[in-house]
């Protein structure tokens, strides 16, 4: 098997795009070799030692091109070390705070819990209003969601070490 890593990703305006690259950016000075691309343009995992997959959250719930790939991909995930993380809540502090206790979408826990992901995580995320058409800045307006960029990308990277990290330890293990 391989030591290349899938980062998957699934973003409405480019926020959890870029925290994608940045988990790969980090993966890739740890030696490995990273693919960063869409959920949605990923045609076959067989290649890949693990998978990293994030998506935007929007209402609680995932975008569908990181469902599907989800979904769509849960016994081959099954059988890699699988990480996976969600990008969506503005404003200062912790996200899960902000959130109240929101960490992964409910509907689908039952599927993770099959994949069994060696970690899940909520990073803040970004929003301008600039990128929102009408109906989005309605609903910011209407939420009273903070605007702005609220990624820390201090943990992103920290996250993403971890994950190296542990990869590393079962790349020598097996």
């Amino acid at each position: 098997m391989s030591e290349k890593v899938l980062v998957a990703y699934a973003s409405k305006y480019g926020a959890t795009k870029e925290i994608a690259e940045k988990i790969g950016l980090v993966l890739k000075d740890a030696g490995f070799g990273v693919d960063v691309q869409p959920a949605d343009s990923v045609a076959d995992i067989a290649a890949y030692r693990a998978v990293v997959l994030g998506s935007a959250v929007y209402i609680g719930g995932w975008r569908k091109a990181a469902v599907r790939f989800l979904k769509g991909n849960e016994k081959a995930l099954a059988e890699k070390p699988v990480w996976l993380f969600s990008s969506g809540p503005t404003g200062r502090g912790d996200p899960v705070e902000l959130v109240q206790g929101w960490r992964f979408p409910k509907a689908l826990q039952h599927i993770a819990d099959r994949v069994r992901p060696r970690g899940i995580v909520l990073f803040q995320g970004a929003v301008f209003a600039e990128k929102l058409g009408a109906i989005g800045r309605w609903m910011i307006r209407n939420v009273k969601a903070p605007v702005g960029d609220f990624r820390d990308w201090n943990a992103i990277s920290a996250w993403a070490g971890s994950i190296a990290a542990e990869l590393k330890g079962v790349i020598r293990n097996s």
